[in-house]
């Protein structure tokens, strides 16, 4: 059953670049420094999180999220600090327990790492990782982080890393364990390990009726049952842009959102997106697009159709400008999340 006073919404950044004023591309660094203004401005809205994604390419300023939220850290007072996410698979645990122990201490605790396979496969060439070792790289890391959590001294075999023997890592953190996610984008093997290892589940819905994902929850909560761990309320984190008005906002959208997935499409061998299936995402599907009645409608509905207890807004895909950007963070916060909990209120 859905509490709406205890509904946590949030942004989501993936360090897409922007544009000026007068139409010219930021600079790699100050689309770094536009994400911390970004923060800074959501935190003094009330927005309760900001997650920012780990991306090796040309398209994305940001590779180093905890260090970008260290930042954020030491200029806002509330929003929790999350990645969106950090690809574990091609990261070594230790490393990521260390890191985010420190933007803990940083951020007096609000720290939180959220940690996937990661939807781009970069990060593995780069860093050394074979690609087929996909899925057993991210199992054994996971398996070595969820025993780092207890910050205890570790002792672990694997075959993706040196073993570790009664090896104890720093710094501690003052509540005793980093608060973590699992994001998934649609892996049933995904969800059920997440159920396995007790974490709470992050679903990326970036197409499609969000009904499609109730199965998925399912299976996390039966999961969940079968390996006695406790279940969390599910998080959603999709794309979206907001404006004054339907109109204004459909076409940024297009613009930027759409030009996002068409490019990243041909990496991946996708049939460009027509104008009528972007516009069915708009009206039906996980783009969450309008002025900020019609997204609030939108967002309302999705999550009693999931039962979530958390929304991310995926903001600022691909060149929107830095205005438009930080429009939609005002409208989101000031207009859309209080007419969300209003309408859930209200049945």
């Amino acid at each position: 059953m859905i509490h709406p006073e205890k509904i946590i919404f949030g942004l989501d950044s993936f360090g897409d670049i922007p544009r000026d004023s007068e139409g010219k591309l930021f600079t790699q660094a100050e689309a770094i420094r536009q994400v911390i203004k970004e923060a800074k401005k959501a935190d003094e809205l009330g927005i309760d999180v900001i997650a920012l994604g780990e991306h090796h390419r040309v398209d994305y300023a940001i590779s180093s999220p905890d260090t970008v939220l260290a930042a954020i850290a030491a200029i806002t007072k509330k929003i929790t600090l999350a990645t969106g996410v950090t690809v574990l698979s091609s990261d070594d645990p230790v490393r990521v327990y260390e890191r985010f122990a420190t933007l803990e201490a940083i951020s007096s605790g609000r720290a939180e790492a959220v940690l996937g396979r990661g939807s781009f496969t970069e990060s593995f060439p780069l860093f050394g990782y074979d690609l087929q070792d996909y899925d057993l790289l991210f199992e054994e890391k996971l398996n070595l982080y969820s025993k780092l959590l207890d910050e205890k001294p570790v002792t672990w075999e694997g075959s993706t890393r040196a073993p570790l023997k009664n090896a104890d890592v720093f710094p501690k953190t003052e509540k005793g364990k980093i608060a973590t996610r699992i994001a998934v984008g649609g892996s049933p093997e995904s969800v059920v390990r997440t159920a396995k290892y007790g974490f709470p589940l992050t679903l990326a819905i970036i197409g499609g009726a969000p009904a499609r994902f109730k199965a998925y929850i399912e299976l996390y909560k039966k999961a969940a049952a079968k390996f006695g761990q406790q279940t969390y309320p599910v998080a959603v984190h999709s794309h979206g842009v907001i404006a004054d008005t339907d109109e204004e906002a459909i076409e940024l959208g297009w613009n930027h959102i759409r030009e996002s997935f068409v490019r990243i499409g041909q990496d991946r061998g996708w049939t460009p997106m027509s104008r009528e299936q972007y516009e069915s995402e708009v009206r039906n599907g996980s783009f969450y697009v309008g002025a900020p009645e019609t997204v609030a409608r939108r967002i309302a509905r999705m999550l009693k159709t999931l039962d979530a207890g958390r929304f991310e807004l995926v903001y600022g895909a691909g060149e929107l400008s830095a205005s438009a950007r930080e429009r939609t963070i005002e409208l989101y916060a000031t207009k859309v999340i209080p007419r969300v909990r209003e309408l859930l209120s209200e049945e």
